[in-house]
């Protein structure tokens, strides 16, 4: 089985409902961060836009952000907080083009399969094969590490073990995350686990607790801030494998978002939750592939900012979109964002890296 990038087919502007539509209207901001009425809302879906007679593609979209129109005839895309006064925002609430205005959801479908009336076993649960899963993503993987942008978004279950961070140590290595996204968590407890060889006070290896074990990811935490800096953490506790020392190692980019209940934090952490939110964007922006895994609200946040497709070299591709966790609610939540790319996979972290180490190597 080899990969192969489906292909996209814009829709037939020539068609009788595109001729006879309207130029988009717009209208303009008076109030900063205030978007005027009527506003249209953009979703994960390529939305076309009638400009001067012409059909303009949103390249980059983002769930329920606005497009606004910049003085070359592009579409942008903006957040409401972002919006300043005398943008020219794009107005209308219908998307069949009778406003200048067109959602098209079906570029990557190809013939639908007869299916049968009566079937068992038509829904994603912990009883689904996952086997053609596993072999369609190591083909995906493989392709994307050589043209693609793979984001990894990922909960403390991925470092709670020494397989599951043995794993990804393996797999940063070798190429396969392009960037990481989390919270101060599944960090704390990576470099945890680099200098005690425990997470949450137990051994990554055995699970068995250590004596005042409960102080460990504290400790951690002070010595990092003490430090200033996760590098220096790295080089003077000799920290030599890892989430995070193999993020730093191979220059990929950690962005860390804080939270309400955070520990520390570490100093690496982005207190504020919206610089936060627009450095995710900025590594969303560039992700083909991303991969979510035992954190169901960084999973959705992310979620959130991500659009089915991308442009790349003036193609429209997919964006694939996997979600990992070992409970069907946490990972058929996002799914009904309704993308064209969600695949749902039931694993716990160790097993899932393991097999895709295993694999890749």
């Amino acid at each position: 089985m080899s990969f192969e990038m489906p292909k996209y087919t814009h829709p037939n502007f020539k068609s009788e409902v595109f001729n006879n539509a309207p130029d988009a209207k717009y209208e303009i901001v008076d109030v900063d961060a205030v978007a005027p009425e009527n506003y249209h809302a953009m979703s994960i879906f390529p939305e076309y836009f009638k400009v001067e007679g012409k059909w303009v593609l949103a390249e980059e979209t983002r769930m329920d952000c606005v497009p606004r129109l910049n003085d070359e005839g592009k579409i942008e895309i903006v957040e409401f907080r972002n919006l300043r006064v005398g943008d020219k925002v794009i107005v209308g609430r219908t998307e069949d083009a009778s406003e200048g205005i067109y959602l098209y959801a079906k570029g990557f479908e190809e013939e639908e399969e007869v299916e049968e009336a009566f079937a068992f076993r038509g829904a994603r649960s912990r009883e689904t094969s996952q086997t053609m899963d596993y072999d369609n993503l190591f083909e995906l993987l493989k392709h994307e590490k050589e043209n693609g942008y793979v984001v990894w978004v990922m909960g403390p279950a991925a470092v709670f073990s020494k397989g599951a961070r043995d794993s990804l140590t393996k797999l940063i290595n070798a190429g396969y995350v392009d960037a990481f996204l989390g919270g101060n968590a599944v960090a704390t407890h990576d470099l945890e686990a680099g200098v005690y060889n425990t997470a949450l006070g137990q051994d990554i290896y055995t699970q068995s607790s250590i004596r005042n074990g409960h102080y460990h990811h504290l400790d951690l935490l002070n010595k990092a801030r003490r430090y200033g800096s996760v590098e220096k953490l790295i080089e003077e506790e000799n920290i030599t494998s890892g989430l995070i020392y193999s993020c730093v190692k191979n220059n990929v980019p950690i962005v860390l978002g804080g939270s309400i209940r955070d520990d520390g934090p570490l100093p690496i952490v982005i207190p504020n939750v919206y610089d936060a939110q627009e450095r995710m964007r900025d590594e969303v922006r560039k992700a083909t592939t991303v991969i979510c895994m035992a954190t169901q609200l960084h999973t959705i946040a992310t979620g959130n900012m991500t659009p089915s497709f991308r442009m790349v070299d003036g193609e429209v591709r997919p964006v694939y979109f996997y979600t990992i966790d070992t409970s069907e609610f946490a990972v058929n939540k996002l799914k009904d964002r309704g993308s064209l790319s969600v695949r749902t996979m039931i694993s716990n972290a160790q097993d899932f890296l393991q097999r895709l180490a295993d694999n890749l190597e």
